[in-house]
């Protein structure tokens, strides 16, 4: 069953190579959906995947890659969207 979440990222995460390592983790894991930059320094991302290739992914968003310094993760459910891979958005 596929299970669909929106995360938001905050802390120090743009800049540090954030979205390539999620991409590439989320890649790794099986998951799909994408990940992007904000206007206010966060990144945000979709997620959604069996719930748990999901939950592994987000529980790597909590430390991001090593340049990374991450304050809050917020995630909430979502509906999944028409994706079969995991992109990078600008």
């Amino acid at each position: 069953m596929t299970v669909a979440r929106h995360v938001r990222v905050t802390g120090r995460v743009q800049g540090v190579f954030f979205r390539a390592w999620a991409r590439e983790e989320a890649r790794r894991l099986g998951v799909h959906g994408w990940v992007r930059n904000c206007a206010d320094g966060s990144v945000e991302a979709h997620v959604q995947g069996d719930e748990g290739g999901v939950a592994e992914l987000i529980g790597k968003l909590h430390f991001g890659p090593s340049g990374a310094q991450v304050r809050d993760v917020v995630v909430e459910n979502a509906e999944p969207e028409n994706v079969d891979r995991f992109d990078v958005r600008h």
